[in-house]
């Protein structure tokens, strides 16, 4: 960003949780900066906006979804990226422009460098009834928009984890929300796509729960 361009921007800040259901195995190797388990990868990816503000507009309790697929490693070399958005339809005008300047990556941050490392091509965008639902305890997450995407998970388990323990993570070398940020691990019940001419029906993959919080326009 230029400081032109970055003196346009009002100081900014998003903290809340991202989650996203996925094609991968478990654990996904992308939050290993690894390439995915089949070579490619497609998924939904949530973020709940738990407090934020851009400048003077209010951004909490806001969500956005976006559906992604590419082929190879996306932290290095990949191809065939493409994305959609949907936005919360809740959000006033001033609330759009602000959630669009932030995701799109041109309020600087976290965004920006994730929106340049993936060089996704757009299929669409579009403002929506977004459902999000994740517990306290990070036992469940789900989140749907009606009709068109379903994402559900459960925290993930075994013979070992103790009654209550979430399997946890932190310094990912590949954490999608960006650096020091904390990720609970999760098996997908549902990930249903049927828009932007995205297509798929799978549930028994990775899911995983992370922390962001982000700041600009730096």
């Amino acid at each position: 960003m230029t400081q032109a361009a970055a003196e346009a921007v009002p100081a900014w800040r998003v903290a809340g949780d991202w989650f996203d259901v996925c094609k991968c195995d478990i654990p996904c190797p992308c939050s290993f900066a690894q390439p995915p388990s089949t070579g490619d990868c497609e998924g939904i990816l949530v973020w709940h906006i738990r407090e934020g503000s851009y400048g003077d507009v209010r951004l909490d309790g806001l969500n956005m979804v976006m559906l992604g697929t590419f082929v190879g490693n996306v932290w290095g070399e990949h191809s065939d990226s493409y994305a959609a958005f949907v936005f919360d339809e809740r959000a006033d005008e001033g609330q759009r422009q602000a959630l669009q300047m932030i995701f799109s990556g041109q309020a600087g941050s976290w965004p920006a460098q994730l929106v340049s490392m993936g060089a996704f091509e757009v299929r669409g965008m579009d403002f929506a009834p977004i459902e999000v639902e994740i517990d306290e305890d990070l036992a469940t997450w789900r989140a749907s928009v009606p009709g068109r995407i379903e994402a559900r998970a459960e925290a993930l388990t075994g013979p070992t984890t103790p009654e209550g323990a979430r399997v946890q993570s932190t310094n990912l070398p590949g954490c999608e929300t960006g650096p020091g940020q904390l990720a609970t691990w999760g098996r997908a019940l549902t990930d249903q796509v049927d828009a932007f001419g995205f297509s798929w029906d799978r549930s028994g993959k990775s899911s995983k729960t992370i922390t962001f919080d982000w700041s600009g326009p730096n």
